[in-house]
């Protein structure tokens, strides 16, 4: 049997009408649909499942309703059984969930009658190494992020790729972004952007304490360590802004290029340029 699953972005008002709507025109497709705890407050009747459980359905696709931040947990969730996931924009921004709502089922029809193409994006994986023990790893869509807290004073940390030290920085923090990543944290912090379709990684110091440090872009298949020198306040380690884990002096932070990818459904009407184009303005006078 066809089946769904449903993300949502939690507490948004608009989802009171859009998620049972979109979750009663699947049905009536022949779909079975599962939803997150999120959308089940707006369609209590349907089959509820974690995010983390989701893919164990091994569904045909999920729609996630939300902005980028749900994309990203959403990939995180069903990304290592390979589900195809298409984004509606109920955010602000949305490079990933970039489907407007009003084209929410003229999107839906396309999935049904299978007029979309699937895109692959590469995903960072990185784990946390302390006084020799590995205490914990991730995979992200977007970045790996080390960096001080708000009110603290910078940190030193020491950049390796394959080894080979590339410098150290005294900053406010560094990003190391897949090029997915590359139009987020690392954008904001003066990262180049990258398309989705190139092996990088994008190396992007925060607020550099020296002028001449600039971002780096390194292929993807080179190693990346981080180096945690000089912690004198709070730091961390931040997964597509969403889970992390306290730095302390000494810590190594390892990223490579996951096994994983993230499928992404997208109609072959909309580039990656044409979304560049209407979400950062360009060409606009």
């Amino acid at each position: 049997m066809k089946s769904a699953g449903i993300i949502s972005k939690p507490s948004k008002s608009e989802l009171a009408h859009i998620a049972p709507q979109a979750a009663d025109w699947l049905r009536q497709q022949g779909y079975e649909v599962y939803v997150d705890p999120e959308t089940s407050v707006y369609a209590p009747s349907l089959p509820v499942l974690e995010r983390e459980h989701m893919a164990e359905k091994k569904p045909d696709f999920v729609l996630v309703l939300g902005g980028d931040g749900t994309m990203l947990a959403a990939a995180r969730a069903v990304a290592q059984a390979g589900v195809p996931i298409v984004g509606v924009n109920l955010g602000s921004l949305g490079f990933l969930t970039e489907v407007p709502v009003e084209e929410l089922y003229e999107t839906l029809q396309a999935l049904v009658d299978k007029r979309v193409t699937v895109e692959s994006r590469s995903m960072i994986h990185c784990h946390l190494m302390r006084n020799g023990e590995r205490i914990i790893h991730y995979d992200a869509m977007n970045d790996a992020v080390v960096a001080k807290s708000a009110m603290a004073r910078i940190i030193e940390v020491e950049v390796q790729v394959n080894g080979e030290k590339i410098a150290t920085y005294r900053a406010d923090g560094l990003v190391v972004a897949t090029p997915t990543g590359s139009t987020a944290y690392s954008l904001a912090a003066g990262g180049p952007v990258v398309a989705p379709d190139v092996n990088a990684f994008v190396i992007t110091p925060i607020s550099p304490h020296m002028l001449t440090h600039r971002p780096v872009v390194v292929n993807d298949r080179y190693e990346v360590q981080v180096l945690v020198k000089s912690v004198q306040e709070e730091a961390s380690l931040t997964v597509d802004g969403q889970v992390g884990i306290p730095l302390f002096d000494g810590d190594i932070v390892t990223c490579r290029r996951s096994a994983r990818q993230v499928s992404l459904l997208r109609l072959s009407k909309r580039t990656f340029f044409d979304v560049l184009r209407t979400k950062l303005k360009w060409g606009e006078r």
